[in-house]
């Protein structure tokens, strides 16, 4: 009996050591904002259930598949950062060889249920995003250059898009002011993080913003993009996309958001800064659940 539960023990924690390889948080955000995308490309009613259920599944699958690449290409810098060194890879947890099978097994079946049961729209641009993200933005960008998060944020910001084709079989305008948001909200979210994790960067060899450019360069910076993202996030109403409710919503969660870089600007903390990095966060799901009541409940 003792036998039979200590393997079960290993059991789980083996698969909760393959589901941490996904970032399950990082991934809900992208299905998140890849069902609103599907919801809001359909004009009147609603998308098939079939399709947002395979569409939801497959993205998820790729998604997390580039998460599980990212770890394993990354695990050696994971080591050394106090934020990453408890992921599965530097505790030990699964080999290189099992992670690389895993990733694999996991996108190429995404892959094949976006093909198979969605589009072959869907699928290519997916694996279009796994390759930006787990090749350019992991292997060249980031390690590279200090403004990997701006470059390398266009991968980050497909998800809506990927919905959109999944719900239409095509890609309008549209749903590249969708990517255009999250395009504009990823270098605010992002070097906020940086900023109280500048010492993780610099001793891992990473060259984030605050590590090349120092922390008061890097603060105007998130000051700069969260005032474009304003602007950029007030685009769906200009162009009748959306309307009165979601215009209230831009403007009431746009205007929080700068308050926050305002202050990290002024009169920075670590604390800060922590807040402002999870605000961002509920920015996003907000702003794009907000796009959603808006295009079913006019005003």
């Amino acid at each position: 009996m003792r036998t039979l539960a200590l393997g079960h023990h290993l059991s789980a924690r083996r698969l909760h050591a393959y589901y941490v390889l996904t970032k399950p948080r990082v991934n809900t955000l992208i299905v998140f904002c890849a069902v609103i995308g599907m919801f809001l490309a359909i004009p009147d009613g609603l998308p098939a259930p079939a399709t947002v259920l395979a569409a939801t599944l497959g993205i998820a699958a790729v998604a997390g598949a580039a998460a599980a690449i990212n770890c394993l290409i990354e695990q050696g810098i994971d080591a050394r950062m106090a934020r990453t060194r408890g992921r599965p890879l530097p505790r030990g947890e699964l080999t290189t060889g099992e992670v690389a099978t895993f990733s694999a097994a996991l996108g190429g079946s995404g892959l094949a249920i976006l093909y198979l049961l969605v589009n072959p729209l869907t699928m290519g641009l997916t694996l279009a995003t796994f390759v930006g993200y787990a090749v350019v933005y992991t292997m060249l960008l980031k390690p590279h250059t200090p403004q990997n998060i701006v470059i390398g944020g266009a991968s980050g910001a497909m998800p809506p898009v990927l919905g959109w084709a999944a719900a239409t079989g095509e890609v309008s305008a549209d749903a590249l002011l969708l990517f255009l948001i999250i395009f504009a909200w990823t270098p605010p979210h992002f070097w906020a993080l940086a900023l109280y994790r500048t010492a993780d960067y610099a001793r891992a060899g990473l060259p984030m913003l605050p590590v090349t450019h120092g922390a008061e360069f890097t603060r105007l910076s998130v000051l700069l993009y969260t005032l474009i993202l304003f602007g950029v996030s007030l685009l769906p109403f200009a162009t009748r996309m959306s309307g009165w409710l979601y215009l209230a919503a831009a403007v009431l969660l746009g205007a929080r958001f700068i308050g926050f870089a305002w202050k990290l600007y002024v009169d920075y903390s670590d604390p800060l800064a922590r807040r402002t990095f999870r605000y961002s966060i509920v920015y996003l799901s907000a702003l794009f659940a907000a796009l959603l009541a808006d295009h079913y409940l006019p005003i």
